[in-house]
């Protein structure tokens, strides 16, 4: 329990520390660049991270509940994979990058998609020691050295940006910060540095688990891109920036559940199964408590002060994106409560199930999302998400039964409450959201 609490704590110093910094920089950048850009930022991050995810092969939550997780032929199997796949991910944006320039209509992404996937390429080498830190719930020299990263790649950002008034400042500080961050855990995080090595039962062990997290990757970007990819055909660049803006400060909350979720709750599930004894369950029932209230109550605090935020922080180029975040926030609600579940089916070795229950979940939304966007423009869409998370919780709620860990009080009494107080968010700002869907 000490580790969980010691680890939790240090990736939510971690985490908001990232994210102050990143709004500090969109603060700055949002000043310097204009609305399109941020919308042909998005583009470019939908397409990179794409590939990311359509290519996982599940390594990190390999190396986190295999039993050969230390054995260095294991790591270093693992590594050359990762290697491998970073180099065919810069060949894949380098091929795609003429089409999708075509696709959405804008022909720099021709030239900056090859330019990020650099970043992909140098990630490859990052060392298999920041997940043997993961591993052992042992994260505050990594969070630290992520923290400097960000830094410098953010200050070359800003300083690109002045220099170029261009969107290349950002795609050029994405690769900065990726290189930074290589350098900076090859020399000061601890253990055997990696090298070449393939050893077959690692690489047939790697592979079986693997083959199922990738599908459910590549589900996943669906999930959590697919809306700007989809947006990004309907929407004008410029809405599609602010809507992007919108969605980095109401989500923020979300993905800091999961970042806590996947890398806390899997060595839980792992160690402490709730199968196995009654104080198991409850040690899991109050991290899930704790977990829920935490990043339900930042996502209802984003619902209500979200228009307010916005127009505290930005110019007014940019005080659409506020009804945005109150919608969103709104929309996210369903995904919260039920995101600690899913972590159980990984960290019992059943990335099958994982999978199944992904791909309903993308499926689910992107049809929703693609319903709602033509139906009702932007509004639909964002309204799709939520509903999305609502018709596949059953889903989800299957996946809790078949590893014992599914807590009905906790989805029942925590959607009761998010909900009356999420619906009395919307009511408050229902001017500024009616005002958005006339302005569409």
């Amino acid at each position: 329990m000490a580790r969980v609490l010691r680890s939790a704590s240090w990736l939510l110093i971690g985490y908001g520390g990232s994210q102050a910094l990143r709004l500090a920089a969109n603060l700055i950048l949002t000043r310097i660049l204009f609305p399109e850009a941020f919308g042909l930022m998005a583009l470019v991050s939908v397409v990179t991270v794409g590939l990311t995810m359509f290519s996982d092969v599940g390594i990190g939550p390999s190396i986190a509940q295999n039993a050969r997780g230390d054995d260095p032929d294991f790591l270093n199997t693992a590594w050359t994979i990762q290697v491998i796949r970073g180099f065919g991910l810069w060949f894949g944006a380098c091929l795609l990058a003429w089409p999708v320039a075509q696709f959405y209509g804008e022909p720099d992404l021709a030239l900056y998609l090859p330019i990020a996937g650099i970043s992909l390429v140098v990630a490859g080498f990052n060392p298999t020691r920041i997940e043997t830190a993961h591993r052992h719930l042992l994260v505050g020299r990594l969070t630290v050295l992520d923290l400097w990263s960000q830094v410098i790649g953010i200050t070359s950002m800003v300083v690109l940006a002045l220099s170029t008034g261009s969107v290349l400042a950002l795609v050029v500080g994405g690769v900065i910060q990726t290189v930074v961050k290589l350098l900076l855990t090859h020399v000061f995080l601890p253990g055997p540095a990696n090298h070449l090595r393939w050893e077959k039962r690692a690489a047939d062990e790697l592979v079986r688990f693997g083959k199922w997290i990738f599908l459910s990757t590549a589900f996943w970007f669906v999930t959590s891109q697919g809306d700007r990819a989809i947006l990004g055909k309907f929407l004008s660049l410029e809405v599609l920036g602010l809507y992007n803006i919108g969605y980095f400060l109401a989500s923020f909350p979300m993905m800091l559940g999961h970042a806590v979720a996947q890398r806390v709750l899997i060595p839980v599930y792992r160690d402490k199964p709730a199968k196995a004894a009654p104080q198991n369950r409850a040690l899991q029932r109050k991290l899930r408590f704790g977990l829920s209230a935490g990043i339900l109550g930042l996502l209802l605090v984003m619902a209500f002060a979200g228009p307010a935020l916005t127009q505290l922080l930005y110019d007014a180029r940019y005080l659409s994106s506020g009804p945005m975040v109150t919608l969103i926030s709104c929309a996210l609600i369903p995904a919260v409560i039920g995101m600690s579940y899913d972590q159980a089916a990984l960290a019992a070795g059943d990335s099958r199930s994982f999978f199944a229950f992904s791909a309903i979940r993308a499926v689910v939304q992107v049809t929703l999302l693609l319903l709602g966007v033509v139906q009702f423009g932007l509004i639909g869409a964002i309204g799709a998400v939520g509903l999305a998370g609502v018709l596949v919780h059953p889903v989800l709620v299957w996946l809790a039964l078949r590893h014992g860990v599914w807590d009905p009080l906790h989805d029942l009494g925590f959607a009761l409450l998010a909900g009356a107080l999420g619906g009395a968010a919307l009511w408050l700002h229902w001017d500024a959201i009616s005002g958005l869907a006339a302005g569409q």
